[in-house]
């Protein structure tokens, strides 16, 4: 295996060399299976007099082949999904191309400065404390101390484990040190970020903040290699796909196909999944019209609950709130309110709620309009809507001092989950239409699981089945 790591710049701009960021070639990663402890002394000690006496090789041990014949490349500013089941050698193709594993053939090429997400906080020493553990991980990852320094108080701010960072690691519980070891990686400046499942772990809120910055990574130039069981995420945030099942490398391409492809494979009766298998790597199988709806296993588990009533847990706030600069306008109080007035942020499916904010002018502007937009929690966009449909029909003035209360009604019909909102307010500024300020994750809602609902994925289209025996 050749293995090798070239630092440059970190890109500004998504205007990239065409030279690939990372080349697998002819890759295969084999493990020695022991049966037995003993077996491994033999190995050691016996194998190699007895293979010079027989004349052939003898073994100890059985061979599993995790990766088997792997080529792909992943181009600079680009982000590839890696999907498979359990055991189909993801997490094995990451620790080599990350330099974690050696790989028993072929070789890896690496250009750029890597940030490995991999078992988030597998590197920390549990007797040093947060901070210290910032100072290691940070070395470790190629930054200087300097560096360092400049860079801590995001670091912590993003952490948001309070005074946790003078405890030592191992006081800290699993969500705490996930959260240190994903904010010293995510402030890396990596070339390429390397992220296996650790958006799995966490609350919805720390997810969303999390899919917030790799998104920011990402507009940035960064390449990004994603591996994750959720086919929404891989379609969401990936330009392509990879499928991996068993070691082999089925196929790769647009992400709705690839993760179609996966789900046919994985919901197949077992009798036929061989077949779907070799389908699949020997046409890509066309994913049009053979796509299967994402199962409902990427929704929580929903748990039965009586009298469910809409309320507001004050601790479901975003962490992720990011404002754009203003330009004579500011939003200020978002928030989500039932018909009769009642502030809430945890939802009942079905029911019309109000989205309120309000923008405060210091300037006098033209053309005023204003915008609400709904997204899950890795950042797609579900839907939203504006105050006017063009400028002609927009607030033709608004004078400076003035104060707008703004409302968005909405039928919540959304699959148990948490969802982020964004408050926009734009018009005429130098002559141009723009955003007058905006307001993105401004506020969050949780839509309550219950009893009886039949719908899947995101969206609740109200689907009524319906079904007939009919002799034969």
């Amino acid at each position: 295996m050749s293995y090798s790591e070239v630092d440059h710049e970190m890109p500004t701009g998504l205007d990239l060399p065409p030279a690939p960021a990372i080349t697998v070639t002819e890759l295969g990663k084999c493990f020695h299976i022991y049966e037995r402890p003993r077996q491994r002394l033999q190995q050691l000690m016996l194998a190699p007099i007895r293979s010079r006496i027989k004349g052939a090789e003898v073994k100890y041990y059985r061979e599993f082949w995790a990766l088997k014949n792997i080529n792909f490349q992943v181009n600079r500013g680009e982000t590839v999904g890696i999907i498979g089941k359990n055991g189909s050698g993801k997490s094995t193709l990451l620790q080599i191309i990350c330099g974690t594993l050696a790989s028993s053939t072929g070789e890896v090429n690496v250009h750029g400065r890597v940030a490995a997400l991999l078992e988030l906080g597998s590197g920390f020493n549990p007797d040093f404390t947060g901070r210290e553990n910032v100072y290691l991980n940070g070395a470790i990852l190629g930054l200087s101390r300097k560096e360092i320094d400049d860079r801590f108080a995001e670091i912590e701010a993003f952490a948001d484990i309070g005074e946790f960072i003078d405890q030592q690691v191992k006081s800290y519980s699993s969500g705490m040190g996930v959260r240190l070891a994903f904010a010293v990686a995510i402030n890396a400046d990596p070339e390429i970020l390397i992220v296996d499942e650790a958006l799995s772990v966490g609350d919805e809120l720390f997810q969303r903040k999390c899919f917030s910055r790799i998104e920011a990574i990402r507009q940035k130039g960064a390449t990004i290699l994603f591996v994750s069981h959720s086919g929404s995420a891989i379609v969401d945030l990936c330009d392509r796909a990879i499928l991996l099942d068993g070691g082999d490398m089925l196929t790769e391409g647009e992400p709705k196909r690839v993760v179609g492809s996966y789900q046919k494979m994985l919901y197949a009766p077992i009798e036929t999944r061989a077949l779907i298998r070799s389908q699949i790597m020997g046409n890509g199988v066309n994913g049009n019209g053979e796509i299967a709806a994402l199962p409902s296993s990427e929704a929580e588990t929903e748990q039965p609950t009586l009298a469910i009533e809409e309320s507001f847990d004050p601790a479901l706030k975003p962490d992720s709130t990011i404002e754009y600069e203003e330009n004579g306008a500011r939003i200020r109080d978002a928030g989500i309110y039932t018909l009769q007035g009642e502030r809430v942020n945890n939802l009942v499916r079905g029911r019309t709620y109000s989205y309120r904010y309000f923008v405060e002018f210091a300037e006098s502007r033209d053309n005023v309009r204003f915008s609400m937009l709904i997204k899950t929690v890795s950042g797609t966009e579900l839907g939203g809507a504006m105050s006017a449909p063009s400028v002609a029909d927009a607030i033709t003035t608004v004078q400076r001092t003035t104060t707008v209360e703004v409302s968005f009604d909405f039928t919540c019909n959304l699959t148990p989950g948490v969802y982020f909102l964004n408050a926009g307010v734009s018009g005429i500024h130098n002559e141009v239409e723009t955003f007058l300020h905006r307001a993105l994750d401004v506020a969050a809602f949780r839509v309550m699981n219950e009893s009886g609902c039949l719908a899947t994925s995101l969206v609740d289209f109200k689907c009524v089945p319906s079904f007939t025996l009919l002799d034969r």
